[in-house]
């Protein structure tokens, strides 16, 4: 699966500065590398909207398929509570987290991510469109979590264990979400008559486990964890500790944090199910920011179809689509050049293609 993935983003290496992290565990000052008031309005780094909440929708609600649909369409994320994994499977993964990037600098770059590959330490992918780095540094991987192997030749066990059944349960949330959201826009045959559409719920499909860390940062308001951007998944799930962060935009409202609740895990709608629902749900535009006393940490799970997976807007009534149809792969390739214009690319009233 991560060798598939990789075929997407072969043909847009990245350099390695910006693929290696900063050594955090070292730095006493904001360098200038990641002083983002410096090209930036420093205000529109902090500034953020605290009087609207995120959705919160129990899973074991008759009606949270309809309230899942609403919150598509309205905000593009929600909360999800009740959602079946145990609380021992996160405390786990959030553990063996921890211990990953509390290792010394020199022993994650045993795992450094290829300037080609989808797996890996790293920084984010997104960090060459930006003209600062981020103050972040996270590991991917997909299916096996093997590059700890490169970490902990002896001691990988416990790790790559508690990763991988941290990834199976995550599948089989996602799977459930995606019947629902699937059945709440009119697509009922995810999974059974339609050929095509069988990636649901089939080893054919892409999942991948993103670790994230932010340090503790001397000047947060002058910082970026995660600068603005979508997912390129159908849905991505995360987990997050129990410090503040995390960010959506909501069109007229600006910036809305996305505060921690216990036992609640963050689900939003990526790029592959806003073009699915023909621009019928929003797409989580999301960022990070940083904290001056306070680690955070987060994982993300990202699901979502095939590579060869052809992607096409559901039309219902008179609705027009809004955009070309193309596979899952192009469209990777055009978001690796593109990034937040990529979406403007297959529109139907662009001409871009």
């Amino acid at each position: 699966m991560a060798t598939t993935l990789s075929e997407a983003y072969r043909n847009h290496p990245l350099h390695l500065h910006h693929i290696i992290p900063l050594d955090f565990s070292s730095i006493r000052t904001l360098p200038e590398s990641h002083a983002w008031s410096e090209s930036n309005d420093s205000d529109n780094i902090i500034s953020y909207n605290e009087s609207l909440s995120i959705p919160i929708i129990d899973l074991m609600d008759p009606y949270a398929m309809e309230q899942i649909g609403l919150a598509c369409e309205e905000w593009g994320v929600f909360q999800l509570k009740n959602h079946g994994i145990p609380l021992s499977v996160i405390e786990e993964v959030e553990v063996e987290s921890k211990k990953l990037f509390s290792l010394p600098a020199e022993q994650k770059l045993k795992a450094l991510r290829s300037p080609g590959g989808a797996t890996g330490y790293g920084r984010a992918r997104i960090s060459p469109f930006f003209p600062k780095y981020m103050w972040h540094e996270g590991f991917t991987f997909m299916g096996s979590s093997g590059d700890a192997k490169k970490i902990w030749p002896k001691d990988y066990e416990k790790f790559c264990d508690a990763m991988e059944n941290y990834q199976k349960q995550m599948k089989i949330l996602a799977e459930k979400l995606s019947h629902m959201i699937l059945n709440f826009l009119g697509i009922k045959n995810c999974s059974s008559s339609s050929e095509e559409n069988k990636w649901v719920g089939s080893t054919n499909h892409i999942g991948a486990i993103q670790l994230n860390f932010y340090p503790c940062c001397p000047e947060p308001n002058r910082a970026m964890g995660l600068a603005p951007h979508t997912d390129t998944s159908f849905l991505t799930i995360l987990h997050q500790t129990l410090t503040n962060g995390l960010q959506i935009f909501k069109d007229g409202s600006g910036w809305v944090p996305i505060n921690p609740n216990p036992n609640t895990l963050v689900v939003n709608i990526g790029d592959i199910l806003y073009i699915m629902s023909n621009a019928r749900f929003h797409c989580a535009l999301h960022r990070v920011v940083v904290n001056k006393t306070k680690q955070r940490y987060s994982m993300a799970y990202f699901y979502g179809p095939p590579i060869d997976y052809v992607i096409s807007p559901l039309v219902i009534n008179s609705h027009v689509p809004r955009f070309h149809a193309l596979t899952v792969k192009d469209y990777i390739n055009i978001k690796a050049k593109n990034l937040g214009g990529a979406l403007s690319f297959i529109s139907t009233t662009s001409k871009n293609i």
